[in-house]
């Protein structure tokens, strides 16, 4: 984030730096006109130092400006751009300093290619307002190249998590059992648990938890799955142990105030997830599951028992363990949820290395329906009653996306409904890129008995003649078409 200060002094910097340029004058010239040093002038020019006035003053004689000019906030109407880019709030939305960018950076940046980065910038902005895009939706957009940019790997938190377990006297617990999380809670940080109070409200039933520094209690929805309370338990003894701040309160975050804000919950994740689910351990249990000849879904769900851990928090973790240990970094993670009636929605995302197909859009088009995560649903949807809320059920599909070469090998663990009054369901999805690296490490990916479908993205997309799947025309390959078509005669007028 860019401060206030920062702000200023870039915007001063950008005003010396476009008189120079325009007066000619060399950094010598200007620091012999000036008496000022060439070092500190780089320093101005480059927004690490503010001068005092008396400089100030010497700087306006020797560019023929007036001082108020120099120290406003504005600026001549090639800059001008520039400037209001710097004050707005669009600068500070962007998390620079976690992706290496300082501000001395960023005014180099500007005002090597002024005009160019403006109109980008500005193209940024308005393709935000016009989707709708909220300081929310970028931060979390943000978060996920941030998890991208370190392959969703934290060695920092890893070793933490290790260190914790050892200081519990953990060390080999597996499953850590609730009753113990508790007493850690309570003994190493005097937090209270409350299991009742959110369960009164309504409006409380969306958030899975809240913890009030106040009164130092942690209220926890009565709703939730025992695996769920371990992690929220987990995620607040790693806000405690981390003094992670600032930090968010409840459990689903309702609005990201700042990006340190939203890693920092991220980071709580990662630490809660690697003290439940250990990551040398893991890595044995995978190498077991992908090591057999044919595929076994029953013993990766028999790793969600072992920890007595969530469907998500188990594909989660293996999108941090697969890059580290097994070099396999071409991934995505998928989360969806929804009904053929209601229709499906992308909740959350990740993607490693690129951005892998499927992915969300916001365009209201119809995902494909031969999609892994998707047939999970419709096929816990078709459960026979009595079975549709128990179980969780676990698929596996090689999918081919159209006219590309590109196979992944999807792995998803459908969850039953909340409970019989609704109508959606969910599921979970880690997809693969079939490489030869991946070839030797799944020893399965060759059982005949893994389904392989042709898929695409969208429906209003998908050239695939007769579709049994469709629930949409192809809309954009018909717009396509007849583009081309224009484009065609046009071409014949000139014969």
């Amino acid at each position: 984030m860019i401060t206030e200060n920062e702000s200023v002094r870039l915007i001063f910097g950008l005003k010396l730096r476009s008189l120079r340029l325009q007066k000619n004058l060399s950094y010598q010239q200007l620091s012999e006109e000036s008496k000022i040093t060439i070092s500190y002038l780089h320093d101005i020019e480059n927004g690490k130092k503010y001068p005092k006035a008396d400089k100030i003053l010497t700087l306006a004689k020797a560019l023929g400006v007036d001082y108020d000019y120099l120290v406003s906030l504005s600026g001549d109407k090639k800059i001008q751009p520039l400037i209001d880019i710097i004050s707005s709030e669009f600068i500070n939305v962007i998390p620079w300093e976690h992706f290496g960018i300082a501000p001395a950076t960023l005014l180099e940046i500007f005002t090597n290619t002024p005009d160019k980065v403006t109109a980008f910038i500005t193209t940024l902005v308005k393709i935000s307002r016009a989707f709708h895009l909220t300081k929310d939706n970028f931060y979390f957009t943000a978060l996920q190249s941030f998890q991208d940019l370190h392959y969703n790997y934290f060695e920092k938190f890893e070793n933490a998590a290790n260190r914790w377990r050892e200081e519990s006297k953990l060390s080999d617990a597996i499953p850590i059992t609730t009753e113990k999380l508790e007493s850690i809670l309570q003994k190493n940080y005097s937090i209270q648990i409350d299991r009742k109070k959110m369960g009164h409200s309504a409006v409380l039933n969306r958030l899975r938890s809240y913890y009030s520094p106040t009164k130092k209690t942690f209220y926890i929805n009565k709703h939730l799955t025992n695996a769920q309370e371990n992690f929220l338990l987990a995620r607040e003894i790693a806000f405690q142990y981390l003094e992670l701040n600032p930090r968010p309160l409840e459990t689903i975050v309702q609005h990201s105030k700042s990006f340190d804000l939203l890693l920092n919950n991220l980071f709580a994740s990662y630490f809660a997830a690697a003290i439940l689910i250990p990551e040398g351990s893991i890595a044995e249990d995978f190498k077991q599951i992908s090591s057999t000849s044919t595929w076994n879904g029953q013993a990766w769900l028999d790793i969600l028992d072992k920890y007595n851990i969530t469907t998500e928090m188990f594909i989660q973790r293996l999108t941090s363990i697969l890059p580290h240990h097994f070099g396999i970094n071409q991934l995505f993670f998928l989360r969806m949820y929804g009904s053929d009636k209601n229709g499906f929605d992308i909740s959350k995302e990740l993607h490693l290395s690129q951005l892998h197909n499927p992915h969300a859009n916001l365009v209201n088009e119809h995902y494909c329906r031969r999609w892994g995560a998707i047939t999970a649903i419709q096929n816990q949807q078709a459960l026979p009653e009595k079975k549709k809320y128990k179980d969780l059920h676990i698929d596996i599909q090689i999918s081919h996306y159209w006219q590309t070469q590109n196979r992944y090998l999807c792995i998803t663990i459908s969850k039953p409904p909340i409970d019989k009054k609704s109508e959606n369901s969910g599921s979970v999805t880690l997809g693969l890129l079939i490489d030869g690296n991946l070839m030797k490490l799944m020893n399965f990916l060759n059982d005949p008995n893994i389904i392989n479908k042709t898929v695409h993205t969208t429906c209003e997309r998908c050239s695939i003649a007769d579709c049994k799947e469709r629930v949409s025309e192809p809309i954009q390959i018909q717009k396509y078409a007849k583009e081309l078509e224009i484009k065609k005669a046009i071409e014949s007028l000139d014969k």
